[in-house]
């Protein structure tokens, strides 16, 4: 998939009439975004391209309110973008690309997306797509929606730490403020899971969709953004360096190297519902944004909520 090169002419021309609705945020990334080749190509190739660029103060659902009007959806963006379209076109089975122009775009990452304008193009010519879940979050009586995973405790920490390096170090951000989460703030949790009580004292808790961190190394086994569940983690380990071993685990799984040969650390439960609730309240983030909205908050799975354009097949996506 990431072999494919060429351009235009390479395409077949238009053949349903594409009408594609790119919606983008001018101040993802570094600002070396390949979104003008891409579209360039898309119209080269025949398709009729029409771009909203995002606003602070306008209503994500306003920049798809014809969407029915269109064959395809692009968001470009980093992965809050993409998620927040996402969820503003929920149900609206139009498929939709997560085009990759913030800093670590999970998103595409999970979806083994390519990174250059022509693959991407190919891509969306090419039509297919995979039906996956998201989830809905309510804080404050106030709904939105992720398509990566929600977390509170140490995780937000780290990508609050991160925002302030992104600037020099982009992904490498994320893994330096991993470093510096050496001594994380502990404090019980209490929870809902598909309406069970469950305390326990921890780091953090995320709720994943899909599964899979930086380089597509996966965050634990066992994930799927298709089977109608979360994947609910607890983080009991003193500091997000000693999950490492976790993370050598599912990498043994997903390669067949053997059974896990670490544990104890995190513990993985299976759910449609979730109630997060602490002692002392936690930062929260979903899709890489972090929140000013702290613990409690409430999410739920939306399943086959959205259609994403790939050239990955299901079992691509699963940890």
């Amino acid at each position: 998939m990431h072999g494919m090169t060429g351009d235009a002419s390479n395409f077949t021309r238009n053949p349903g009439g594409q009408r594609i609705l790119v919606v983008f945020n001018p101040k993802s990334g570094s600002g070396d975004s390949e979104l003008p080749e891409f579209i360039r190509l898309l119209r080269a190739a025949g398709a009729d391209v029409t771009e909203r660029e995002l606003h602070p103060d306008t209503p994500m659902a306003d920049y798809v309110k014809d969407l029915d009007q269109f064959t395809h959806l692009v968001a470009a963006g980093g992965d809050g973008t993409v998620s927040s379209l996402a969820y503003a076109a929920r149900y609206k089975n139009v498929p939709m690309l997560a085009f990759p122009a913030g800093t670590a775009n999970l998103i595409a990452q999970n979806l083994d997306l390519p990174q250059n304008a022509s693959a991407l193009a190919e891509i969306v010519q090419q039509g297919h797509s995979l039906r996956v879940d998201m989830g809905e979050l309510e804080v404050h009586g106030e709904k939105s929606g992720f398509c990566m995973l929600a977390g509170a405790g140490a995780d937000a920490s780290m990508i609050r730490d991160s925002e302030e390096l992104k600037g020099r170090f982009g992904a490498m951000a994320y893994v330096m403020s991993a470093m510096k989460q050496l001594n994380p703030q502990k404090t019980t949790f209490h929870l809902k899971i598909d309406g069970e009580a469950r305390d326990f004292e921890g780091i953090g808790v995320m709720v994943a969709n899909f599964g899979m961190a930086n380089y597509r190394l996966p965050i634990t086994s066992d994930i799927s953004p298709s089977d109608g569940r979360f994947t609910v983690i607890l983080l009991k380990a003193g500091n997000i360096m000693r999950l490492i071993p976790n993370l050598i685990d599912s990498v043994r799984v997903k390669l067949n190297l053997g059974d896990p040969i670490f544990s104890g650390n995190l513990e993985t439960i299976e759910a449609r519902h979730v109630e997060i609730d602490a002692d002392d309240p936690f930062p929260l983030q979903y899709d890489g944004e972090l929140h000013v909205e702290t613990t409690p908050f409430t999410t739920q799975i939306l399943p086959g909520a959205i259609r994403f354009l790939t050239a990955a097949k299901s079992d691509d996506l699963k940890t």
